[in-house]
């Protein structure tokens, strides 16, 4: 079957945030005077902070959670969001796969606002049947709640759609969804901690998909095995 839908992580995947999510979530840590390495808090990027932050402090009392949380997004939004940009090529996939024929769907754990803000800076207003983030499920990635969520806005079957993220989080996400998924590296994650999710292929990034779009598992009626890609 030839896969329709597609559910596109945003950040890391389609525009390039994550470095500045690291330097928000260091200074939102440090306020509650916890000090973490940049490596410390990237190989977390691509959760949510519901699951972020237990992940780098499994013992602190959920307020003082809630605190750093509710601090990084204030950082984020005041310091960063207006400075990222789209990757290079960004735009024109997304145009280009719609011209194609597929559905898609931005499906984040970034919040709202910031989803709303990443529609408007890709131009993806006219091209999307929807969008999903963590304020409309109980829990962000690695868990499913935001793939499951946008695979109902598409009215298509798990096996009639693909995820494409940048990180093990979207992976593993998509696995627990039932939903196959493409990797891209413009997240900066290592190539062998995405390939060991299982995704039916790894890209330099959407640019590069776009380039091989005819070989890859978007245009195969029935990808079932693991693509080489272009890296």
């Amino acid at each position: 079957m030839l896969k329709r839908a597609i559910l596109f992580d945003i950040d890391g995947t389609l525009v390039d945030s994550n470095d500045a999510h690291v330097e928000a979530w260091k200074q939102a840590l440090a306020s509650e005077g916890y000090a973490f390495t940049r490596g410390q808090i990237h190989a977390q990027i691509g959760k949510g902070g519901d699951n972020l932050l237990p992940s780098l402090l499994p013992d602190a009392d959920p307020d003082v959670l809630d605190l750093i949380d509710n601090a990084h997004g204030e950082i984020f939004r005041r310091d960063f969001l207006p400075r990222v940009e789209p990757f290079s090529g960004a735009m024109e996939i997304l145009k280009s796969l719609v011209q194609s024929g597929h559905t898609l769907v931005l499906a984040s754990s970034a919040s709202s606002n910031e989803v709303d803000h990443y529609v408007e800076l890709l131009d993806a207003d006219g091209l999307l049947t929807g969008t999903t983030s963590k304020d409309d499920v109980a829990h962000s990635k690695p868990c499913p709640d935001i793939f499951t969520a946008a695979l109902a806005l598409t009215g298509c079957p798990a096996e009639a759609a693909v995820v494409i993220g940048d990180t093990p989080y979207d992976m593993i996400a998509a696995r627990r969804a039932g939903l196959d998924a493409i990797a891209v590296l413009s997240g900066g994650f290592d190539e062998g901690d995405l390939r060991s999710c299982a995704p039916l292929a790894v890209y330099r990034d959407v640019a590069e998909l776009a380039e091989e779009y005819a070989s890859s598992p978007l245009a195969k009626e029935e990808p079932a095995t693991e693509q080489a890609g272009g890296v």
